[in-house]
């Protein structure tokens, strides 16, 4: 087992306070991200899960047992660092096998557990050779084995990719993915990339400023988020927010808008809740993925002029106000031959768009 709660958790440095009130459920085999900006309490928080960070006040509480003041050792915990963290004089197997040996496991019991964690992460080959003979990857994979061995309840990951190359951060990512659906065991990975955690977590836990903004599975926060934060979070590239005026409610509940920015008149957009006080200035989102051919069905035509043109291949990326907090972005396919200052014909569907008023919360 291996199921966590957090209860009323803050802690501060000074007069800074890094964590505020957080509560979390954290069920038995889930993998939870915690995402946010740098700053925002992230690795705090794991690190207080672990022990390494005494809760100012709160309670952490594994399998129901209060393990607040315990020591980290003796919560069944097992962390992966950003830094490797391996003993540079030692092998890998040495690594793998040196917590166990602490512990006063028996020799014999050590090596079956490290040439069993060995096999599932492809290290056998590498098991005699110091860290300073592996690559980068092949090194967290010895740190993450040296975890395993120790047969926790939970796994904590503090960033364990941000030192390793694009290339080789999309291979880890699917090893640890698969390392999760084969083990089944509870996991807690700290990041600041929302790729990382859209592509692993069961559920991402949104921080900002200590406190969480948004918990949910990865498709709820891209499709419904509860602020404009998390909105512009979650999503690569970020989503658009474009200014717009309320020129009035329809019969149905939705809202018609002004759209300068977009060349949009008139467009009605559906609410989240039909009974949101909604002022006269807003901010509609759209996300540059979400842009269409033009005139598609059930959408609204818009016409923009790039600065700036990215071209990825099969995708684009199209700027208008390049670097300034009106930009907009969109997503292109189908058309190599964009060019800069070219005009670009597109449409949105109002379906797509969401709502926000001025302090970002969602309407």
């Amino acid at each position: 087992m291996g199921k966590l709660q957090l209860k009323n958790m803050k802690k501060a440095f000074g007069e800074t306070e890094v964590i505020r009130n957080v509560d979390l459920m954290v069920d038995d085999g889930e993998f939870v991200v915690f995402v946010g900006p740098s700053g925002c309490g992230k690795s705090t928080l794991l690190r207080m899960i672990a022990g390494l960070e005494t809760a100012d006040s709160g309670e952490i509480e594994i399998d129901g047992i209060d393990v607040s003041r315990s020591d980290p050792s003796k919560r069944g915990i097992a962390m992966v660092f950003q830094t490797y963290a391996l003993y540079p004089h030692m092998t890998v197997e040495e690594n793998m096998a040196f917590g166990l040996e602490m512990a006063g496991m028996p020799l014999a019991e050590r090596q079956q557990l490290v040439e069993k964690t060995a096999r599932t992460l492809h290290l056998e080959p590498y098991l005699k050779r110091k860290p300073k003979q592996l690559s980068g990857g092949q090194r967290q994979r010895v740190a993450i084995g040296r975890a395993i061995v120790r047969d926790p309840k939970i796994f904590l990951f503090d960033e364990p990719l941000s030192n390793l190359d694009a290339e080789l951060r999309v291979r880890m990512r699917i090893e640890i993915a698969k390392l999760h659906a084969d083990l089944g065991a509870t996991m807690i990975y700290v990041t600041h990339d929302q790729v990382e955690a859209m592509t692993l977590a069961s559920r991402i836990v949104v921080l900002r400023d200590g406190l969480i903004e948004q918990v949910g599975t990865p498709l709820e926060l891209y499709s419904d988020p509860d602020n404009a934060f998390v909105a512009g979070f979650i999503g690569s590239p970020k989503m658009n927010f474009v200014p717009a005026t309320v020129l009035g409610r329809t019969e149905a509940g939705g809202m018609r808008l002004n759209v300068p920015d977009l060349g949009l008149a008139d467009i009605v957009v559906t609410l989240r809740d039909a009974n949101s006080k909604v002022p006269q200035q807003v901010v509609l989102g759209i996300r540059p993925e979400h842009f269409l051919d033009p005139d598609t069905a059930d959408s609204a035509n818009v016409s923009m002029i790039p600065e700036v043109v990215e071209h990825l291949g099969g995708v684009s990326y199209a700027y208008t106000d390049a670097g300034r907090d009106s930009s907009l972005i969109a997503e292109v396919r189908g058309k190599p031959g964009l060019k800069v200052g070219n005009e670009l014909r597109l449409s949105v569907r109002p379906v797509d768009c969401l709502l926000f008023d001025g302090d970002g919360k969602r309407l």
